[in-house]
């Protein structure tokens, strides 16, 4: 059974959408392997940040960007959070946004 991938909001999948279009190719492919073999398919596509949140590592000419997810039951993968890194360290806003929505997502499929 494959995996499948939802998203936090309609607004978040635009956003991924509107990725420019090496980053976006990027992240088809990266999703496309993410569906067969499941959320982790390690280093340097994927790096764990500890309870169950992700980040997807997107490379390409136009620059690098983060897609944080996390897993549900059923073999389900949730995108929460994307945006363009600018940094060399992942801005602590930009986590704490993930794991707010992961929290939300994950309280919201235990009732």
């Amino acid at each position: 059974m494959s995996y499948e991938i939802i998203y936090y909001s309609e607004a978040l999948q635009a956003e991924i959408l509107a990725l420019p279009v090496g980053l976006s190719g990027r992240y088809f492919s990266l999703t496309d392997r993410m569906q067969l073999h499941g959320a982790n398919i390690g280093l340097p596509h994927t790096k764990a940040f500890g309870d169950g949140l992700f980040e997807l590592r997107l490379k390409s000419s136009e620059g690098i960007a983060r897609v944080f997810y996390c897993t549900l039951i059923g073999k389900r993968i949730v995108m929460l959070h994307s945006f363009i890194k600018k940094a060399q360290k992942t801005p602590i806003h930009e986590l704490r946004i993930a794991e707010t929505r992961m929290k939300e997502i994950k309280n919201a499929n235990t009732r």
